[in-house]
């Protein structure tokens, strides 16, 4: 295959069949639910009904006394340790909050929030166990909202948190956990050089990853102090740091088995029930077995933050942006540590802005504590900003694509704060787009076309891949990265390419915390990436170490063999020649086995990707509903390693989008209560919901990679939302700036149009 830079690749850009599909498809695949082990016991945790409350007392002795019952667990349980900060890879979090998070102390800062765990012979005994713990509380006003929760003289979440501004503590005690700004150019002269200004607020509401699969974990924790964790998880390393960090248990005495996962989206990269179920089997001898039912998923694990964001931008009489602001408040949950960081990154990286500023919130409410969720911050910054692009445009007369090409970031573009773009594909993204069929079908009444733009920057971290040589020619690749979208088949595709193998005849292998070197969490859109480029290190070790051993047999020095499709060759003998299946049958009479290794962290060279959408939608006049017609997704992918999951996380990412765009939030009533915690009520997105979804994949190499790979998984969730608003306008000529935009949002709008 030739690629747009000119190289030729046999195995990459192919379509592989994938190495775990027969197993997922067949149903021998094991999920973190399948484990069993002998004596284990069954678990359950008693969750907070209140949404703010103090905890005077917990009384567990009535349920420890339950037959059936062998231990309960409380916060009392955890071992007292100093607060530090963890990096998890898509946030940075307190290990202080996290072990409040997984059983709270003092203070329950969210319905749902876990406060106590049993263990007992079977699910039954352990539920009716949950309601013998008396918890005695002294419930406290709650507050849901960011803004009201940034408000002078609202309720305290903690009475230790003060705001730090721009890095520095000032000792004000406050919601506003913290607040970020970025700058570049001048503002001012910016604004005042514009020729049309623009100024909207925009809100988002909570939303969830929706993963099928609920959280869930098996500990054992043998008599000699090893600790052994069976669970779903998005990184086995990450889970393992923090149970350790929680337990205060060295790393080197728990194992993290990773089991096959059923969806995380950055929702499975915190830990909740493993440090739980660790310190059940520690009091009972045996292995504890928890999952959360949806309803715990829903109002205990991590969804993205609700936010508020105030958006300026202005253009001069070229339609050059000359300036752009923005306010953005961010809903962090019960603890410190939104997704706002990322979000401040993002804001304004689709376009080459001279003048811009950011402010940025972190605010805590009584929700969730919130996790990442794909491209975590820049969904809720692109909806903002790409309604008011588009607006923009319109008011110059100016086609929406033409005007963000005119504006549209290349090599060289400063971020607002501070990140040089390498080479980029920006621009090729919005041209494919452009020239699509999709943006020329002509329209219907009541019919609207809509376009946007998103921007994730993608990471690098850790990563680590080992390849031994069977003697049949086949390698056995081992690493350490959670596959959620097929990433063993496209690490082990760029591995085959190396040694021009096919890549059936690799067999990748993801294993357990002691089985390999330390990786980082699948997140990001970094595992194709760095664990890829882990792969492609560990194939030229193994080809370096081929060559010795091709001039062991034939007597040579090595610098007198060569490696050149698939085959080992002698530089001027050309009957000394062999492949790479010929050469593994004699590593016995070579000096044994081949084991190769890679090992990498990319912290630069990791690139960006863009993505774009063209959305039609059709409204109904009489009840606002939005009905998706057409969806079209162009995206930078690089390089794409296996087109087929490229595609798939392409269309994958615009589903959610959808869902966030017209149906999904979480609902509150004025106790703090969610009113929507299972898929009845919380609406996802089915297959009648949807459209067929065109995808485009651009391929702009990216240069700080071998294979020019960008991170693909992100991106295509990001620019959903603000199309399809814009595409709203153009059928009905109301701008919605509001999260989910419901029928009955769409239709007040419409109405209150038409009345005047």
């Amino acid at each position: 295959m030739l690629t747009t830079n000119g190289t030729h690749y046999k195995v990459i850009g192919t379509r592989p069949i994938r190495h775990d599909g027969t197993d997922k498809v067949v149903g021998r695949a094991v999920y973190g639910g399948d484990v069993r082990l002998p004596g284990m016991l069954y678990g359950q945790v008693l969750r907070s009904p209140h949404a703010h409350a103090r905890i005077r007392s917990i009384d567990t002795s009535k349920a420890e006394a339950l037959p059936g019952v062998r231990a309960v667990t409380t916060a009392a349980d955890f071992p007292s340790t100093a607060d530090r900060r963890m990096d998890l890879g898509e946030e940075v979090v307190s290990l202080k909050y996290l072990r409040e998070n997984i059983l709270a102390s003092h203070k329950v800062v969210y319905k749902g929030q876990a406060v106590a765990g049993v263990a007992a012979i079977d699910i039954h005994t352990a539920e009716e166990a949950l309601a013998l713990i008396q918890v005695d509380y002294e419930v406290l006003s709650p507050v849901v909202e960011v803004r009201q929760a940034m408000q002078e003289g609202a309720p305290l979440l903690h009475e230790t948190v003060t705001t730090k501004e721009l890095g520095e503590d000032t000792g004000r005690k406050s919601n506003i956990a913290s607040h970020l700004h970025h700058q570049v150019g001048d503002l001012a002269a910016g604004f005042a050089s514009a020729a049309v200004v623009i100024e909207r607020e925009f809100h988002t509401s909570t939303v969830h990853q929706g993963y099928i699969e609920p959280q869930n974990a098996t500990a054992m924790w043998s008599p000699d102090g090893q600790l052994t964790v069976w669970t779903s998880t998005q990184g086995a390393f990450t889970a393992r740091d923090q149970i350790a960090a929680v337990l205060d248990h060295p790393v080197s005495k728990i194992k993290v088995v990773p089991q096959e996962i059923g969806g995380g989206f950055g929702g499975k990269i915190p830990v909740y029930l493993e440090p739980v179920a660790a310190l059940l089997s520690r009091k009972t001898g045996h292995p504890v077995k928890l999952i959360m039912t949806r309803s715990d998923v829903f109002q205990s694990t991590g969804p993205t933050p609700g936010s508020y964001l105030k958006i300026k931008m202005g253009v001069d009489q070229n339609g050059k942006i000359v300036a752009a602001e923005s306010y953005m408040a961010f809903e962090a949950g019960g603890f410190p540590g939104s997704e706002i960081g990322a979000a401040a990154m993002c804001v304004f990286a689709c376009y080459d802005i001279a003048n811009a500023q950011v402010d940025a919130y972190d605010v805590v409410v009584n929700k969730p504590k919130s996790a990442p969720y794909r491209a975590p911050g820049a969904p809720q910054a692109a909806f903002a900003v790409e309604i008011v692009v588009d607006e923009l445009a319109e008011k110059l007369g100016l086609d929406p694509i033409d005007f963000r090409l005119k504006n549209a970031a290349k090599e060289g573009t400063r971020r607002v704060d501070g990140v040089v773009f390498p080479r980029i594909g920006c621009v090729e993204t919005l041209e494919a787009l452009k020239n699509h069929p999709n943006y020329k079908v002509p329209l219907k009444p009541n019919q609207g076309r809509g376009v946007a733009l998103g921007y994730w920057f993608n990471i690098g971290f850790r990563s680590s891949v080992s390849a031994s040589v069977n003697e049949d020619g086949t390698v056995n690749l081992v690493e350490g990265s959670t596959d959620i979208g097929g990433s063993r088949t496209s690490i082990a595709m760029q591995f085959a390419e190396v040694l021009g193998l096919a890549a059936e005849d690799v067999n990748p292998a993801v294993v357990d915390t002691n089985s390999i070197g330390y990786t980082d969490v699948t997140g990001g859109s970094r595992v194709t990436y760095a664990t890829g480029w882990a792969a492609y290190e560990a194939a030229q070790d193994v080809k370096a170490q081929m060559i010795v051993r091709a001039a062991i047999l034939w007597e040579v020095p090595a610098d007198q063999v060569e490696f050149s499709e698939g085959s080992f060759l002698h530089q001027t003998d050309s009957d000394k020649r062999l492949t790479f299946k010929q050469l593994a049958a004699k590593l016995d009479e070579t000096g044994g086995p081949v084991v190769g290794k890679g090992n990498v962290k990319p912290n630069s060279g990791v690139g960006g990707s863009f993505a774009a959408n063209i959305v039609d939608v059709e409204v109904d006049p009489e009840t606002g509903k939005v009905q998706v017609l057409r969806f079209t997704v162009a995206q930078d992918a690089g390089k794409a390693i296996h087109p087929a999951y490229v595609e798939g996380q392409m269309q994958g990412g615009s589903v959610q989008g959808i869902g966030w765009a017209l149906n999904e939030e979480y609902c509150y009533n004025e106790r703090g209560e969610m009113a929507n915690s299972s898929y009845l009520d919380y609406r996802i997105p089915t297959a009648l919901d949807l459209p067929m979804i065109d995808t485009v994949i651009v391929e702009v190499p990216n240069p700080g990679h071998p294979f020019g790979v960008r991170g693909v998984g992100e991106a295509p969730i990001i620019p959903p939302m603000a199309a399809i608003a814009n595409a709203i306008y153009g059928a009905t000529g109301v701008r919605l700036n509001k999260l989910p935009m419901r029928p009955d949002r769409v239709l007040a709008a419409t109405q209150a149009q038409a009345a005047g």
